[in-house]
């Protein structure tokens, strides 16, 4: 497999791939869901909400994490996340701009 020479594309570019690749999971978005609809959430609180082991949910909340979308507060022996809304603005403002850059098809599409 050869290289994603992904320093060739903008930094907006490869900030929506990531973001896009984090979304990329059914359980991520769940995830995200449910930390959405609350401040502050803790992994064991995850788990009982979704059908995953607490292993599998720290993986995905890893993900998450390293893509930006959420942060991870160390509060004792347990770690609560939230969304980072300036990262989750961000996302929207870049997906949504994505979406827009649409201008239709034409007859020979």
């Amino acid at each position: 497999m050869g290289a994603t020479k992904s320093y060739e594309f903008s930094t907006t570019e490869n900030r929506l791939a990531k973001y896009a690749k984090a979304l990329g999971h059914p359980a991520r978005i769940a995830i995200l869901k449910i930390l959405a609809g609350k401040s502050t959430c803790q992994c064991g609180d995850i788990v009982e909400e979704l059908p995953l082991s607490q292993s599998t949910v720290s993986q995905h909340l890893k993900e998450l994490k390293e893509a930006g979308l959420i942060k991870g507060e160390i509060d004792g022996a347990k770690v609560c996340y939230c969304i980072d809304a300036k990262a989750w603005k961000g996302a929207q403002v870049w997906i949504n701009q994505l979406f827009d850059s649409y201008e239709g098809c034409n007859e020979s599409c």
